[in-house]
């Protein structure tokens, strides 16, 4: 019997706070199991295994990342964009490291093709229209806005810049404006 008032959905939103309050690696069905007070055996009508509530803990972080980075877009462009766009992944994974860690789960290509990823992808391609970067220069474009994005943001998370002057904010806002900087002048071979 299916105990009241869990479904799947619940389950995955509880499987996020708990990514974000332990880590995502410590997220399991049976640590799910023990929040919700129940028996492991009671979640597996809603979940086959940690992998796909893992699975599931991914999609929503996409879902969620996409969302308000189409938000933070809607209505700008150029340089306000790209940083606005980039504000997102930093707020989001300081608010939702575990989450965070989760968007980059690797997902089997049929769930990668129909989750949020691809929208990510097409936001940062709006935000290059911007600065009118033909293929391949685009792809290349995107490569490296995750790339810088994603590098910063974990380095961050890990204590990497608190050690030293100048403060972290600082670097950030230097390091849109060099990109700003690179993607309007984007090198021709």
């Amino acid at each position: 019997m299916v105990r009241a008032g869990l479904t799947t959905e619940r389950l995955v939103r509880a499987g996020a706070e708990l990514a974000d309050e332990v880590g995502f690696d410590q997220v399991t069905v049976s640590a799910l199991a023990r929040r919700f007070d129940v028996k492991v055996a009671s979640l597996y009508s809603h979940l086959k295994n940690s992998q796909d509530l893992k699975t599931r803990i991914a999609l929503l972080a996409l879902e969620e990342m996409a969302d308000r980075a189409a938000d933070a877009l809607a209505g700008r462009a150029g340089k306000d964009a790209l940083a606005a766009f980039a504000d997102v992944y930093r707020d989001y994974a300081r608010r939702h490291p575990g989450r965070y860690a989760a968007a980059r789960y690797p997902l089997d290509p049929k769930t990668a093709a129909a989750s949020a990823g691809p929208r990510h992808s097409q936001l940062t391609r709006a935000i290059l229209r911007g600065y009118d970067l033909a293929e391949p220069d685009q792809t290349h474009a995107v490569r490296l806005l995750g790339s810088v994005f994603h590098g910063y943001v974990s380095l961050e998370s890990a204590g990497g810049f608190s050690h030293s002057a100048p403060d972290s904010q600082e670097s950030w806002t230097r390091i849109l404006d060099a990109l700003d900087s690179l993607l309007r002048n984007w090198p021709t071979p």
